[in-house]
């Protein structure tokens, strides 16, 4: 529900639970795979308003580098996969408010070098959606209209990342069936939250992204200790 409301954070929250119970190697595919649930879900919620031509800029190289960052992730120890998801997390909180601060405004060619960009890190870190929203806000969308291009987008680098995992061998019918249940009670927030779109403030709209990141960096980082 928070991750449709917010456009984020369904990985962030989930991605340390998964890995507390099964181990990043096996987290990481199950979240793939609820993943593309999700964002479908959005999409769905809010067709209607989605901007086809900044999906297809940003898609179309992100979703071979999203394949790409996929089979660098499979090459990483375990314990390293922990310390760089925690602290990509964490790191975000300060870049946000950066980016946000200084209130970027980029076209649909600057849309496509960060679809690349993302794609690649969404391979490797699987949760990119601090990065994701500014970027597409920076491109002049908001509330559906962002909701659901950006879904829509993520949708296919997380496609591409479940097809690397299969492919490689990381994606057994137990880890896709897991990831299959992760992602219907996903699917069933996204909608839930849609009631609430439209009411949260933007104040406390980067105060809950802000915790989410925080507490699932640092949780990761536990783990990675522990």
């Amino acid at each position: 529900m928070v991750s449709g409301i917010i456009g984020t954070g369904s990985s962030i929250m989930l991605l340390p639970v998964l890995v507390y119970n099964f181990g990043p190697k096996q987290a990481v595919p199950i979240m793939a795979v609820a993943a593309v649930m999700a964002n479908l879900s959005r999409v769905l919620a809010w067709w209607r308003v989605v901007d086809w031509r900044a999906f297809l800029a940003y898609s179309i190289p992100g979703v071979p580098a999203a394949a790409l960052g996929a089979r660098t992730l499979l090459e990483l120890p375990p314990h390293l996969i922990d310390i760089s998801l925690g602290l990509f997390f964490i790191v975000m909180i300060p870049f946000r408010h950066w980016v946000r601060k200084r209130n970027f405004s980029i076209r649909l060619w600057q849309l496509a070098l960060a679809g690349a960009f993302i794609g690649y890190l969404t391979g490797i870190v699987l949760s990119t959606g601090p990065l994701s929203v500014p970027v597409f806000t920076a491109y002049g969308l908001s509330k559906g209209a962002f909701l659901s291009t950006e879904a829509a987008s993520s949708l296919l680098l997380y496609v591409s990342k479940v097809l690397t995992f299969r492919e490689l061998g990381a994606m057994p019918l137990s880890v896709f069936l897991q990831g299959l249940l992760v992602g219907a009670s996903l699917m069933a927030g996204t909608f839930v939250g849609k009631v609430f779109v439209m009411k949260m403030s933007e104040a406390n709209f980067q105060r809950l992204l802000d915790l989410l990141l925080l507490a699932s960096g640092l949780s990761l980082l536990w783990a990675a200790l522990h």
